[in-house]
């Protein structure tokens, strides 16, 4: 079982910044890809960005510029930094990562791909 927990979103003017973060916990984990996405309301779910374990990024167009994803592999956390920051970046972000972990119940290594709760980032006109 891995669990994701995402923290920092929250209340924001436009212009202003906020920083998003994701730690992954599991058994002997070993992450490929991490990444955030974010749902409007009345809207689908979307792709923000996304790191490899090598460090390779991509990010949707809407947010390029002025949004950084990054990881700390050792602590099996992945951030979103978002600088100017509009109102339509309101949204609920989610993080998402697959990889491996080693299950105890069966003594396997198996694939995994998570999802965090959520965290709404608001940001105001």
């Amino acid at each position: 079982q891995v669990q994701l927990v995402e923290s920092g979103g929250g209340l924001v003017q436009a212009g202003g910044s906020l920083r998003l973060s994701c730690v992954a916990s599991g058994s002997s984990l070993s992450i490929n890809g991490m990444g955030w996405y974010r749902q409007a309301p009345g809207k689908q779910r979307e792709l923000v960005a996304i790191i490899t374990s090598g460090g390779d990024r991509n990010y949707s167009e809407s947010v390029k510029g002025r949004f950084t994803i990054s990881r700390d592999n050792a602590k099996n956390t992945v951030y979103l930094q978002m600088n100017s920051l509009k109102p339509e970046d309101t949204a609920v972000y989610y993080c998402n990562a697959d990889g491996t972990y080693f299950s105890r119940s069966v003594f396997l290594r198996k694939a995994f791909q998570s999802w965090g709760q959520g965290t709404q980032v608001t940001v105001s006109s």
